[in-house]
């Protein structure tokens, strides 16, 4: 096995999370266009919805205005169940304010142990991040104050393939130009991360939190 020279890590989940829920969030976006919604009837109907939605299409080349559409389409599932009274207008007023909400400062939090690792691999690995989310991504992450760790950030959107399809991770390892062998996935998604790297051919760091940690990276790449 060659030495390694790569680590990507998934994005939301492993290195950030939304620490007061979606619902919150969407109470948030819908106030400031005049509309009161219930935080836990929206974490429910989200739930649901996201397992229902279609998969993204695998296009291999950036998908159509970064995916927009697709979210539009989790939010109307998302609103049909919570407020499905609201009219048309209501609806392109909210979706516009969710989605910008959702690139705020402030909206997403590191996990405790995010900062340190980077800034204990960052001089011996090249860092980056594949995610199944959309040109957003870079703005959280800008915000966040670990931008300046990657040198690759691969989000589906732009590369045109989904997590655990392999093709996202061969992208990504490319960027980075390392071979799928030199390269490690660290995730928290069975599917979508474990699954979906080993199929590419990278080493695989399974995330699972509380049981381990962003720092058991460290300990598991270092020498000997």
């Amino acid at each position: 096995m060659p030495p390694l020279r790569a680590i990507f890590f998934d994005a939301a989940g492993t290195l950030f999370h939304l620490p007061k829920g979606v619902g919150h969030h969407y109470c948030v976006a819908a106030r400031d266009v005049g509309l009161e919604l219930e935080p836990r009837a929206i974490d429910r109907a989200f739930g649901a919805a996201w397992k229902a939605m279609p998969p993204r299409e695998t296009t291999r080349v950036p998908r159509e205005d970064d995916d927009k559409g697709w979210w539009r389409e989790l939010v109307d599932r998302v609103m049909n169940e919570v407020a499905s009274a609201t009219q048309d207008l209501d609806r392109d007023a909210f979706f516009e304010a969710a989605y910008s909400h959702f690139a705020e400062a402030g909206v997403w939090e590191l996990f405790p142990d995010v900062m340190e690792v980077l800034e204990q691999l960052a001089p011996q690995y090249q860092l980056g991040v594949i995610s199944n989310f959309d040109g957003r991504l870079r703005m959280i992450l800008e915000q966040l104050g670990i931008s300046k760790f990657f040198q690759v950030v691969a989000i589906s959107s732009e590369i045109g393939a989904d997590k655990p399809d392999p093709f996202i991770f061969e992208r990504a390892c490319e960027l980075a130009v390392v071979p799928a062998a030199a390269a490690l996935h660290v995730g928290d998604d069975p599917q979508n991360d474990w699954a979906g790297a080993a199929a590419a051919g990278l080493r695989v760091f399974k995330l699972e939190r509380p049981a381990n940690s962003l720092r058991d990276v460290v300990t598991a790449c270092a020498p000997g």
